[in-house]
């Protein structure tokens, strides 16, 4: 039998800070979630007061029931989702096949196109200028105005260029090309199908992207009925905020009413981070190997 290699005494040092570090790291991550999840089902007195610390105290679920009882929140969550899949449809079918074109090098200009996309990464017009481009196409206070303004990301076709590059094998392509396959039929027959990895990362990223915007909807939506549900989180923290200031200059027997809404907004502002965070947490499991797959692969080989 082989002998076994025994850790010297530097190795066990670094073991042990390495798991210090992570420990450390961990509850650092872990206490904000496990606080929001706590808070959004405590009592708001005791949230506001600070004896919520970690647990649940005074267990109540009045947060979430007015969460799910308020129409503006259930018009904001789908809207979210409508915005999230109709924007990563979008996104993957600019992205995927300019990706591809840039990766093939029989693609006249590529270099030059690949050129002028690196150049809007490090300058763009401005908020002004896209404002104004967006206003003149009549995109304001529509719903093109949450998916056409980012419907590709530059970052993302280099990555998907590195994966078509590194990861599909020439000679397949070669071998269609002699069969008599057009590049059309080839990218859909054969390139799309061995991209699931790739076009699954692509479809997280930009998946999670629409999901926590709001910049866009603040900037180009006045409409309530178009709000995602980021705004509609982003008017109770502002509420919030306003009722908090107003008590102040108010009698008291109002003062002691508009601060118990104030109490229970922080619990619903608790409740809604969960609600609106919890479809992405239920499916980046399902998506965590392509993720790591697609990257790697780049990565190892590019």
């Amino acid at each position: 039998m082989a002998s076994v290699i025994k850790d010297t005494k530097a190795d066990k040092i670094f073991k042990i800070c390495n798991y210090v570090f992570l420990t450390l790291a961990m509850l650092v991550v872990l206490y904000p979630l496990i606080y929001i999840v706590s808070a959004s089902m405590s009592d708001p007195a005791a949230v506001n007061s600070g004896e919520m610390w970690l647990l649940p105290k005074g267990i109540t679920f009045e947060g979430y029931k007015l969460i799910f009882d308020n129409p503006d929140i259930w018009k904001g969550y789908l809207n979210t989702i409508f915005y999230t899949a109709l924007g990563t449809s979008i996104n993957l079918a600019v992205t995927i096949p300019a990706a591809y074109a840039l990766s093939r090098k029989d693609f006249a200009g590529r270099g030059l196109l690949m050129g002028m996309f690196v150049l809007t990464m490090f300058f763009s017009g401005g908020l002004i200028p896209t404002y104004l481009v967006v206003k003149n196409l009549g995109l304001i206070d529509t719903v093109w105005a949450m998916v056409l303004p980012n419907a590709a990301a530059v970052w993302n076709i280099i990555v998907a260029r590195v994966f078509f590059q590194t990861s599909i094998p020439k000679e397949l392509e070669e071998a269609a090309i002699i069969d008599g396959c057009t590049n059309f039929k080839m990218f859909v027959k054969i390139i799309l199908p061995l991209s699931a990895p790739i076009i699954a990362v692509m479809a997280l990223f930009y998946g999670v992207g629409h999901w926590n915007g709001y910049f866009n909807a603040l900037i180009y939506l006045s409409d309530k009925k178009l709000y995602p549900l980021q705004l509609v989180l982003r008017e109770i923290l502002v509420l919030q905020e306003m009722s908090s200031q107003a008590t102040t200059n108010i009698s008291s027997s109002l003062a002691e009413a508009m601060n118990n809404k104030q109490q229970l907004a922080a619990v619903i502002k608790y409740g809604v981070m969960i609600v609106s965070t919890l479809p992405i947490i239920i499916v980046y499991p399902f998506l965590q190997r392509y993720f790591v797959k697609g990257v790697m692969i780049g990565s190892l080989k590019g």
